[in-house]
């Protein structure tokens, strides 16, 4: 799954895809530093939220389990894997007799983590023949990809400065038209003029490399499901200027591309999905697969003190991971292979 610019040299300004590959996976690269903390160091997923994220997960892999025949290898793949926490959580959450039949996979840029599982196979690109769950969670935000204003690309140096670039290319144009149309409306001007950056429509994140990682990601899957859970919107409701943001040490920051920040944007899962796939909220996903934020009854704390702080704290973790305007508001984008549509 390359993509394109990577391994050159940034000696100027270039397009922002070639600035994120760069910054994020190149030489000293944000993802592929040695010795660094991952993600986890940076921002908060889901994943680091609650263990009962991985739970869910591992009762989603159940649930394709039943849909194979409980197989004797039963796969779960898991894209953009970080250091391995969910790979690990998961097989912490799995029953034993199910955790016996897994090939986990985590798939990554960066080197193995020290520490790992040993079950835990570490690849750079998902494994053909995948015979049950690939799991990407927030693994789409950071495929670079380019952006465009009036019809032009966007190029920016290394410390974040941005100026017009050269027209787009007709595969990405047609993009825009198709999944961007706000941003797509002043492009044919904007391109037949030489108008800079910003003439006549909003900012549009390209997103047809993330199309293409996704479809190239799915079709590794000989039969089960494949989910993408990420930052995203929809056709109907882009952001006029984009979402392009930095992340470092826990805060949000400017996106700036020499490898010092994570440089991430939004994902058009409406974009990426193919056919059969479900669109959903990380909300309702999670509710079909038993993360409750209710709280719960206070005569517990009466009969059992300890069951109810218990209680209490895993509810307070799955309003976190539910939560409106927040990680409840990810999109969930289910695409069956060869199974029934998930339930959800």
């Amino acid at each position: 799954m390359s993509t394109q610019g990577e391994g050159t040299a940034q000696a100027g300004p270039v397009r922002w895809r070639t600035a994120m590959e760069r910054a994020l996976y190149g030489p000293d690269g944000f993802y592929v530093r040695p010795g660094g903390p991952g993600p986890a160091g940076h921002f908060r997923t889901s994943v680091h939220a609650s263990p009962l994220y991985a739970q869910a997960v591992a009762r989603l892999l159940l649930w394709v389990d039943g849909e194979l025949g409980r197989p004797e290898e039963l796969d779960l793949v898991d894209v953009g894997a970080g250091r391995g926490e969910l790979l690990a959580g998961v097989l912490t959450a799995l029953p034993p007799e199910t955790a016996a039949r897994v090939r986990p996979y985590g798939v990554e840029r960066a080197q193995r983590p020290a520490g790992l599982d040993g079950r835990i196979r570490w690849v750079s690109e998902p494994p053909r023949g995948t015979r049950g769950l690939l799991f990407a969670n927030e693994w789409l935000d950071n495929v670079p990809l380019d952006l465009a204003e009036g019809g032009r690309y966007v190029e920016v140096a290394r410390d974040g400065t941005e100026r017009p670039g050269g027209p787009l290319d007709g595969a990405d144009r047609a993009w825009v038209e198709r999944w961007w149309p706000e941003a797509g409306a002043g492009a044919e001007s904007g391109a037949e003029s030489g108008a800079g950056a910003g003439a006549g429509a909003g900012r549009a994140e390209i997103g047809r490399p993330r199309d293409e990682a996704w479809a190239g990601a799915v079709a590794t899957v000989e039969r089960g499901l494949a989910v993408a859970v990420d930052y995203a919107h929809t056709r109907e409701a882009r952001p006029p200027f984009g979402t392009l943001t930095g992340f470092r040490a826990g805060r949000e920051t400017a996106p700036v591309p020499d490898g010092s920040c994570d440089v991430t944007a939004h994902v058009a899962l409406d974009a990426c999905a193919g056919p059969g796939a479900v669109l959903l909220s990380q909300r309702d996903a999670l509710a079909a697969l038993g993360v409750s934020g209710a709280r719960p009854p206070l005569a517990l704390a009466s009969t059992d003190p300890v069951a109810y702080v218990r209680a209490l704290s895993r509810a307070g973790e799955a309003a976190e991971l539910t939560a409106r305007g927040g990680l409840g508001d990810f999109g969930w984008l289910v695409q069956p292979v060869g199974v029934a549509p998930w339930p959800g």
